[in-house]
């Protein structure tokens, strides 16, 4: 067991990387197989974006910015880490779960490439909160910590959420990656745990719990409204996920 983990998680690293950022590595075919197996590594990938974010800040504030300026450019630099597919997900979401009077057409909506009222405002006040909850924990001294915790909370979940809801459509790049395992999505999560303590103590364990309760509450309304997950769903999970750890860890601040 020892020896197979050795040989498989830099595969299921460079499979979440190529997946989750924009930066472009070459991954072996045959590592493309383990994509379900690999959702362990969601979080590290979250620990990559909160680095690259608090570096944004930490240029704005040697440019002699403002926090509000700084907090912006570090926002900007994980827009393009991203390539936005979680703020996708978030509109599209927004737009079929509330847009749409039937599953079937609810799938349509989210599929639909074009934007609507729901997706625009949903964007719009989850970019607004961000930014004001970063510059929060820059004025605070804590937006290593609270961008770490946030970030890595924000996608274990993700993968728990794909563990313990069935596909909502046949095809789309939920459905390509696969229905984990609980064991690895779970572990992903404990991992996600442990970090909480390290760099934020008990009120990183309090933004991993509240978030947990935010994700129960996108799946059960996700299960109802679609029947199942899709990308868009576990977009928008990360992105909320994520918003309420950093209300919490700003709160706790």
């Amino acid at each position: 067991m020892a020896q197979l983990w050795r040989k498989t998680w830099w595969l299921d690293l460079m499979v979440v990387l190529s997946l989750l950022t924009r930066i472009p590595i070459k991954v072996p075919e045959n590592a493309y197989d383990r994509q379900a197996e690999a959702v362990w590594a969601y979080g590290l990938i979250g620990m990559l974006w909160a680095a690259i974010v608090w570096l944004g800040c930490m240029v704005g504030f040697l440019l002699g910015l403002p926090p509000m300026v700084a907090a912006l450019i570090g926002l900007a630099l994980g827009v393009i880490l991203t390539g936005a597919m979680h703020e996708d997900g978030l509109a599209d979401s927004a737009d079929g779960l509330w847009g749409g009077h039937d599953p079937a057409r609810r799938l349509e909506i989210m599929k639909d490439s074009a934007i609507g009222t729901y997706g625009v405002l949903a964007l719009v006040i989850s970019f607004a909160l961000r930014w004001g909850l970063l510059v929060g924990l820059l004025e605070a001294e804590f937006a290593m910590g609270g961008l770490m915790i946030a970030a890595v909370i924000g996608r274990a979940l993700m993968a728990v959420v794909m563990a313990n809801l069935p596909h909502a459509r046949h095809d789309g790049l939920s459905h390509s990656v696969g229905r984990p395992d609980f064991q690895p999505a779970y572990a992903g999560l404990a991992l996600a745990v442990v970090i909480g303590l390290v760099f934020g103590g008990f009120s990183g364990l309090l933004a991993c719990a509240v978030a947990a309760l935010t994700a129960w509450a996108c799946a059960r309304i996700a299960l109802a409204k679609i029947g199942g997950q899709t990308g868009d769903i576990l977009g928008a999970t990360g992105q909320l996920t994520e918003l309420v750890a950093l209300m919490v860890l700003l709160a706790c601040a």
